[in-house]
């Protein structure tokens, strides 16, 4: 990160004690609302900006050629940044880490707060990088609302709410900005070892990095983590998928969901940065996420037995409850926050 001279440092200080002082400004429907909390004080921002990373290029750059394939970051970086960033991996879409359900704090603002600097990923073919270097074609899926309402662990079926969920469910709003928070995700083998390269190529930009990841996203950062020495440690918000060495873990072929086989070189790579897996409430009750816990758990106990340090964190565990499929997008989201800066203090990772 670039260096900022101290009476620079010190002059930006002054700026944020003031700014800290003054009331807050309405918003509106973007205004915090509902059960959530809004963490305190203000951002101050060194600097911001955008990049890409990875990709190639066909054709013949003299005469006739595309760039493509490549991913997009965005970044923030706050006055007295710690040394490590955190670089948040979304599987639906950037807007996940941006906000709560309800247009509250989101997670990216929740830790510029707490003084990281956070690095937004939208990976080759996704989003903000959909420049391509391979035709598609999209087709409209009717019914994938239906289907986040289950999967994201809403309700056990579509309109049937559990109990006690960390959703505001009678505001409509939400809702509607929920089912809109999606890109298309190309989740095939091959596009997840190309993201997962991508990726591997912004975090050695980015530098020393915290990887944060929801979903299907997790697996391509794990597979990050094999090329790039700059993953310090990696926070996985429902993780469904696992790399695993030949021989080891589901017997099953590959999968975008999981497994996906490495290397006993890649694999033991893991072995070396804490890793931790949070798991949400009401899996039991969900069709597909209680295979998918099973999977994390053969996965951990594998890591673990080669030395390294891997945990599982069932949020329930931690007391919380009635969490979703994303939990840092909850409407408890800063207790969420909270138990993510207990595993970086645990880990050193949150030094200044």
């Amino acid at each position: 990160m670039k260096a900022v001279s101290g009476v620079k440092v010190r002059k930006l200080a002054v700026l944020a004690a003031v700014l800290a002082a003054l009331p807050a400004l309405g918003g509106g429907a973007l205004q915090a609302a509902g059960r959530g909390q809004t963490e305190p004080g203000r951002i101050v921002l060194e600097r911001q900006g955008a990049f890409a990373a990875g990709g190639k290029v066909l054709g013949d750059p003299a005469k006739s050629s595309l760039h493509c394939d490549h991913g997009y970051v965005e970044y923030q970086i706050p006055v007295r940044a710690r040394k490590t960033a955190l670089f948040m991996w979304h599987s639906s879409s950037a807007l996940v880490w941006q906000r709560r359900w309800d247009g509250g704090e989101g997670f990216r603002d929740i830790f510029l707060k707490r003084g990281f600097a956070t690095y937004l990923w939208d990976g080759p073919r996704v989003g903000r990088a959909n420049w391509g270097c391979e035709e598609y074609t999209y087709k409209p899926g009717i019914g994938r609302d239906q289907g986040n309402f289950t999967a994201w662990r809403f309700g056990k079926s579509f309109g049937e709410w559990f109990p006690g969920v960390q959703f505001p469910k009678d505001d409509k709003r939400a809702y509607e900005q929920a089912m809109r928070a999606r890109y298309e995700e190309f989740d095939i083998v091959k596009n997840v070892r190309l993201e997962a390269a991508a990726g591997a190529r912004a975090i050695d930009e980015v530098g020393p990095s915290v990887v944060l990841t929801n979903s299907a996203g997790g697996l391509r950062a794990l597979l990050a983590a094999t090329q790039s020495s700059n993953v310090k440690a990696i926070v996985a918000y429902e993780n469904p998928g696992f790399p695993f060495p030949e021989g080891a873990g589901p017997d099953r072929p590959e999968g975008p969901f999981g497994p996906i086989r490495v290397t006993e070189e890649e694999f033991n790579r893991l072995t070396k940065i804490p890793l931790q897996f949070v798991w949400g409430d009401n899996i039991a009750d969900s069709a597909t996420w209680p295979a998918s816990l099973k999977q994390c758990e053969q996965f951990v106990e594998l890591i673990n037995q080669r030395g390294g340090n891997a945990r599982i964190l069932k949020l329930t565990d931690a007391g919380l409850k009635g969490n979703t499929h994303i939990p840092f997008m909850d409407m408890n989201n800063r207790a969420v926050a909270d138990q993510l800066s207990a595993f970086l203090k645990q880990n050193g990772l949150d030094r200044r």
